[in-house]
């Protein structure tokens, strides 16, 4: 595995790509050797070979943005502008403008002659994010952009020929949307050419140890320390919960446990409530009976183990790993040491 993410984690600073807009890093990888991702990367390598439409799908998190980068890199379009839109972050009354541009004098505060994305992307690619936040007035604009490759910009007359390929992307279902009347039925046929549909975490689990380690490694980079490692306990949790933010909020999980932890190894105790489904016990204090909040009780055995993991930690901490002078700190003989460092996951 080690060769893997060495390969990956030199890999991810050769795929960040600048776009027309602004230099973005790649904020998560289609890291994974399950099945669901490797079908995934196929499509990928057939779709790069065209000038395909391709929808993407999938819930938020899963790396949308990153597979439309993806496939832009891999084809002949990739020395061209790769432009990224949100069309659900911008007002309807200005996406239109952001997209096809507008002439000076177009209306109010139109001081200038602007190029629309659509424009900037020529050669290249576009990518629309949150397609199915489009409103209908837009939609038929757009269908026009696929179907001739031409549009006007607003307030202008002449006809603007644009060569860009389109790649769309939603977590809503579309066809849901045709039915309801709030997505073209027209529209949706065009752009779900290829549609390619991107797998939650939780139904990926064993892809969750190989995206941790990468994003432990390039965080330790950022952070200028050694990457954190994750107990076994912690992996079987990691293993068990839903991530509902799916790839995002397993980075973000493991860039705030990279800031806030003491200790070189994550246990349960250092993850959040939300993702370990229960308070975990705390030693309460002796001298004061009243300092114990858990009134149902406690797991002696999981506290016990949990006090002498940290023990063991603070202790190897302490003499940067010679197990010889932790041992001895301990008043335990080295050899026992060993045996408790192994089953404890240490």
């Amino acid at each position: 595995m080690k060769d893997i993410i060495d390969f990956l984690f030199r890999v991810c600073h050769i795929c960040d790509m600048p776009s027309e807009t602004a230099k973005t890093g790649l904020s998560h990888e289609l890291i994974g050797s399950s099945p669901a991702i490797r079908r995934v990367l196929e499509l990928i390598t057939k779709v790069s070979r065209s000038d395909s439409t391709v929808l993407i799908l999938g819930e938020s998190g899963t790396g949308k943005e990153l597979v439309a980068k993806t496939i832009h890199a891999s084809s002949r379009r990739a020395d061209k502008p790769f432009i990224a839109v949100n069309c659900g972050a911008i007002p309807t009354e200005l996406l239109e403008s952001e997209l096809f541009g507008h002439e000076k004098g177009a209306f109010t505060g139109a001081v200038a002659l602007r190029i629309g994305r659509f424009e900037l992307a020529d050669s290249g690619t576009i990518f629309l994010d949150e397609i199915g936040e489009m409103p209908p007035i837009l939609q038929v604009k757009l269908l026009r952009v696929l179907q001739e490759k031409a549009f006007e910009r607003i307030g202008g007359t002449k006809t603007v020929r644009t060569d860009v390929r389109i790649i769309a992307a939603t977590n809503k279902n579309l066809e849901d949307a045709v039915k309801d009347g709030t997505f073209r039925e027209d529209l949706f046929y065009r752009l779900n050419v290829i549609p390619i549909d991107i797998p939650p975490l939780r139904e990926r689990p064993e892809d969750i140890p190989l995206l941790s380690d990468f994003f432990l490694r390039r965080q330790a980079s950022r952070f200028e320390r050694e990457p954190l490692k994750l107990s076994p306990e912690v992996q079987e949790v990691f293993a068990s919960y839903a991530w509902p933010g799916n790839v995002r909020e397993l980075e973000n999980t493991l860039e705030r446990l990279m800031v806030l932890s003491d200790n070189d190894t994550v246990t349960p105790y250092d993850l959040p409530e939300k993702i370990t489904g229960k308070r975990l016990p705390v030693i309460p204090d002796a001298a004061d009976p009243d300092s114990n909040p858990f009134v149902e009780g406690i797991d002696l055995n999981a506290a016990l183990e949990e006090y002498e993991r940290r023990l063991i930690q603070h202790a190897l901490k302490l003499f940067n790993g010679v197990k010889s002078q932790s041992a001895k700190y301990l008043n335990i003989n080295r050899t026992t040491l060993i045996e408790k460092m192994k089953r404890l996951g240490l």
